[in-house]
């Protein structure tokens, strides 16, 4: 199986299961942090939301700079607003990977802060990173699910909430 096709399979697997996540973020809990150090529930459910979108970023640009482009959540007052968010990232995401080039994948991608190199990989490499990094917010999401008593979806296999059974 080719890389992009191996790579445009996880990318619709993890989207379907972030998606379950996102669906049951209820908005009258978006103020919430489990710590006064934490996050908030909307900026972490934003911030995963808006991270598919990563792939088209990588594979249209050779680096991003934090200090010459800060990150600013996008807008959410509701939780539908999460999912046209998702939705519009996803699919940009999806867009890039399918018009992308076996050959761009080998080209090098940076993620940086001024002169502080905070990654510097391939963009096949920083595709992966998002798609992990999309994985590891959703996990920290399950936590916050847990300790809101909301039910935690199914990821790879069941949750102590729902079973794939």
């Amino acid at each position: 199986m080719e890389m992009l096709s191996i790579l445009l399979k996880e990318y619709e697997q993890e989207s379907a299961i972030t998606r379950k996540f996102l669906e049951r973020v209820p908005s009258e809990e978006f103020n919430w942090q489990p710590h006064p150090k934490s996050t908030t529930l909307k900026d972490l459910a934003v911030h995963i939301a808006e991270l598919p979108a990563w792939v088209d970023m990588v594979l249209s640009s050779d680096e991003l700079d934090f200090s010459t482009k800060p990150y600013k959540p996008t807008p959410a007052e509701a939780s539908e607003d999460l999912l046209r968010i998702f939705e519009r990232s996803y699919l940009q995401g999806k867009q890039s990977l399918n018009d992308a080039k076996l050959l761009d994948l080998d080209k090098k991608w940076i993620l940086r802060h001024g002169d502080k190199i905070l990654l510097d990989m391939t963009k096949h490499e920083a595709i992966r990173f998002a798609t992990l990094h999309i994985a590891h917010h959703r996990a920290q999401l399950g936590v916050y699910f847990r300790l809101l008593e909301i039910p935690v979806p199914t990821t790879y296999g069941p949750s102590a909430d729902e079973s794939v059974f």
